[in-house]
């Protein structure tokens, strides 16, 4: 049963993701909280997993949350119920490509899309930033507001910022950096 569901949950977030592979996070933040299969810790997790290793973040992260709820199996299936829609949904528009084209249906249709896929990933990436770099419970606790931030990893991701804007590096080399800065300073 839970193989279907996984199935059925990964097709939905293949159909809809508009946007490309971090347009899929809301979704599984969605099915984390319905299903329990994983945490919104386990997603921080598969982002950095899905962006350290080759291949689309999309597909990484299903082949990943797929393994961590049903093995092997699951992250089979996970990632091809995820590709499947993509996949139907090429096909169908290259057969009828020259229909589409200067369609203002279409065109409006894709104008709309471009900002939606901009504010999910947006939406995700605050979700993501609130587990790497927040700590809720600390503050919650002690009421300090140091508690509330998780320092070293703050000030982490702003140098991986700025030095991604100012030297222009391969994404490869800052996620090198940060694997060795976070063994070094067990983060």
């Amino acid at each position: 049963m839970t193989l279907l569901r996984l199935m059925l949950e990964f097709a939905k977030t293949g159909l809809f993701s508009v946007g490309g592979g971090l347009a899929t996070l809301p979704f599984l933040y969605e099915m984390s909280n319905a299903t329990g299969w994983f945490t919104h810790a386990d997603i921080a997790d598969m982002i950095a997993v899905s962006e350290s290793t080759p291949g689309a973040i999309g597909i990484n992260m299903s082949t990943y949350a797929g393994f961590k709820t049903a093995g092997v199996p699951g992250g089979i299936l996970a990632t091809l119920a995820l590709a499947a829609p993509s996949v139907i949904v090429i096909l169908i528009i290259a057969q009828f490509l020259n229909k589409f084209r200067g369609n203002r249906l279409v065109d409006g249709a894709f104008y709309g899309l471009r900002p939606a896929s901009i504010a999910m990933i947006t939406a995700a990436g605050l979700n993501v930033a609130k587990v790497a770099l927040v700590n809720l419970d600390a503050f919650a606790a002690t009421g300090n507001i140091g508690d509330l931030f998780i320092w070293k990893a703050l000030i982490l991701a702003v140098l991986i910022f700025i030095g991604q804007r100012k030297l222009k590096w391969s994404p490869v080399i800052f996620i090198a950096l940060s694997a060795v800065v976070g063994i070094v300073f067990r983060f």
